[in-house]
């Protein structure tokens, strides 16, 4: 007996050759695949407070895309599968892990890079690969002048930012300024650059910079130094943690002048080195990432879909990487390959700040991201008031001119 006539015992022979001109006739559906992607972060050491929150972001943004049926590829659907490595915050691991990522695992589309130094290493040669990088955090500048047109990143560079601090800190009255940071790091020499020339544009003068390396935690001997030239505030720049050292012992030392810092992080992150007492007053002057009070229904949605499945509240720099997730699904989409990476890096250029973003880009020419590969947030000033970080307001910027600036630095 054969299987049609045995399946549909009961209808007769023409009933049954009835269906299945029926079920021959059904249009084919086209195949579920796996695309998998990979993602470069900082997951152990000092950096660790930046790329965790992206490795939570992606893994979150790939369940959300999954869950609503993956990304729909010409005839095909794709659910996405990361691969992971931790570049530990450093350029030779970065470049070892996007090296395996490029010609082991054999991923088209990498995503997370939170850190500078690790970044800027890849982006010397990313632009000779068959790949797309979806560059979240790091912020230091060239990362997006190398002329790579396969590289597009979410966060603004650091001296857009920094030049907005300047102002806003002179606005605030301030003449006398010691800086205190990272000063090694190209992005926080960055930051500072820009900060200085509108700081003192703006008629202050800083009177020292005094230098700590990332990972340190005792900065009580810079702190004294500062302490004796009496400046009517300090700016510290660095990681999460460095930056809440000198916030705590600052208030040991008895420091009164107001405080100014670069660093990112949230409450949490602050409070397993300093009191809420000792932050109080401290501002923080960076892009106004995951300000829920500034940005809306999308933002409200992602913490509240990040606490429930971390059980924990959202770093601010976490969707910087969660958002070019949903990049990639509608440039996949927009250009029917999942193989093709100039057409893919051809539909990111075309893309308008796509509908699930959190984050709130500033266009420039209608696009999320500029010539270089550059997408733009606002500035924000935030100041820690009873136990938070409370956004103030945002910090002058303006993105279609720092845009044609940086064109001029493409190499």
């Amino acid at each position: 007996m054969n299987t049609l006539s045995g399946g549909y015992r009961g209808y007769g022979w023409m009933g049954a050759l009835a269906l299945a001109s029926v079920l021959i006739a059904q249009p084919t559906l086209g195949a579920e695949k796996v695309l998998k992607i990979g993602q470069n972060d900082a997951l152990s050491g000092p950096g660790a407070v930046y790329g965790l929150p992206q490795q939570k972001a992606v893994a979150l943004a790939v369940e959300q895309i999954n869950g609503a049926g993956g990304i729909k590829v010409g005839a095909d659907n794709y659910k996405l599968e990361v691969v992971l490595y931790d570049d530990k915050a450093n350029p030779t691991e970065a470049t070892n892990s996007v090296r395996k990522l490029i010609d082991r695992d054999n991923v088209k589309f990498i995503a997370g890079f939170c850190c500078s130094g690790p970044t800027s290493a890849v982006a010397t040669f990313i632009g000779k690969e068959d790949v797309i990088a979806l560059v979240g955090t790091a912020a230091e500048r060239s990362i997006t002048t190398l002329g790579n047109s396969n590289l597009f990143r979410t966060r603004p560079p650091a001296d857009f930012t920094g030049a907005a601090a300047g102002t806003f800190v002179a606005q605030k009255g301030v003449k006398t300024l010691a800086v205190l940071g990272a000063l090694d790091a190209a992005i926080y020499q960055q930051y500072m650059a820009a900060f200085e020339g509108q700081f003192v544009k703006g008629g202050g003068k800083i009177v020292a910079k005094e230098t700590f390396a990332l990972g340190d935690r005792d900065m009580t001997p810079q702190l004294t130094k500062i302490k004796g030239l009496n400046p009517d505030a300090i700016f510290t720049l660095g990681y999460v943690e460095q930056v809440a050292f000198v916030y705590r012992q600052s208030a040991e030392l008895g420091l009164k002048m107001s405080r100014y810092g670069f660093s990112g992080g949230n409450e949490a992150q602050f409070l397993k080195v300093a009191t809420s007492e000792q932050m109080n007053g401290a501002w923080d002057l960076r892009p106004t990432e995951l300000t829920v009070e500034a940005l809306g229904p999308t933002a409200k949605a992602f913490v509240a879909a990040y606490e429930k499945k971390f059980n924990e509240y959202p770093t601010p720099n976490a969707p910087y990487a969660y958002d070019q997730i949903y990049v990639l699904k509608h440039a996949l989409e927009k250009a029917g390959t999942v193989t093709d990476t100039k057409k893919v890096a051809a539909a990111i250029r075309e893309l308008a700040p796509v509908p699930e973003a959190v984050l709130k880009y500033t266009p420039v020419g209608g696009k999320m991201f500029d010539e270089n590969g550059q997408g733009y947030i606002s500035n924000g000033a935030f100041q820690w008031q009873k136990d938070k970080w409370v956004y103030v307001s945002d910090l002058p910027s303006d993105a279609a001119a720092y845009s044609k600036f940086l064109r001029t630095l493409r190499k």
